[in-house]
C-alpha cells in the first residue's frame, strides 16, 4: 500500500494490487530456479508458488517450466496437506529438525525435505542460498514476509527489489513490508 503495508494486521492478506502486478509476478515466477518463502506464509496463506500464465503468454508456445518452491520450516510445521505439496513441480522444505517421522509423512505429500544449519533457532540465509547453489539454482525469488526478507537483507543476500505499490492505505495497524 502507499503507506507500505502489505497485510491486514490479523495476517490476513488480499490483493491490494492489479491485475497487471500480478502478472508481471508469474513472469517473475517463470524466470526464477526458485521460489523461497517461510513457514508463516504457508501457513497464513496456503499459497501455490506457482506460474500460472500459459505458455503462450510467457513464450510464445515454450513449454512452462515450475520453479523449485523451497519453504523454510525450522521447526517443520508444514502440513502435509498444504496445496503446494499437490501441484506439478517440486517443493523442497528446509529445516533444521530431524524428526524422521515428520520427514516421512512430508516425503509422502510430496515434498522433498533437507536439514540447513540453524542459528537461535532461525535457518540461517546464507546456508539456505549455498544449498540451492549446490544444485545449481542461480535466481532465487523470495515471496515472503517480513520477517524472511529482513533476513536475507541483513546477510546482504538481496541482489533486487521488486516492489508493486497499490493506491491504498492500510493504516499503522497493517503489516508493514
Amino acid at each position: 500500500s502507499l503507506d507500505g503495508r502489505t497485510a491486514m494486521a490479523s495476517g490476513e492478506s488480499r490483493w491490494i494490487t492489479g491485475a497487471a502486478a500480478r502478472e508481471d509476478v508469474q513472469r517473475l515466477r517463470a524466470r526464477s530456479s526458485a521460489i523461497v518463502t517461510g513457514i508463516g506464509t504457508v501457513l497464513a496463506d496456503d499459497p501455490s508458488m506457482n506460474v500460472r500464465l500459459t505458455a503462450d503468454q510467457l513464450y510464445a508456445g515454450e513449454p512452462v517450466r515450475q520453479p523449485l518452491r523451497v519453504v523454510l520450516d525450522s521447526r517443520l510445521r508444514t502440513p502435509p496437506q498444504a496445496r503446494m505439496l499437490k501441484l506439478p513441480g517440486e517443493t523442497l522444505l528446509l529445516t533444521g529438525v530431524k524428526d524422521s517421522e515428520r520427514w516421512q509423512d512430508l516425503q509422502q505429500a510430496g515434498a522433498e525435505v533437507a536439514l540447513v544449519e540453524l542459528e537461535q533457532g532461525q535457518l540461517l540465509p546464507g546456508a539456505v542460498l549455498r544449498l540451492l547453489a549446490q544444485r545449481e539454482i542461480n535466481e532465487v525469488l523470495l515471496e515472503c514476509g517480513a520477517t524472511l526478507a529482513g533476513a536475507f537483507m541483513r546477510a546482504g543476500l538481496v541482489d533486487e527489489l521488486v516492489l508493486y505499490v497499490a493506491p491504498h492505505l492500510m493504516g499503522d495497524s497493517a503489516r508493514g513490508l
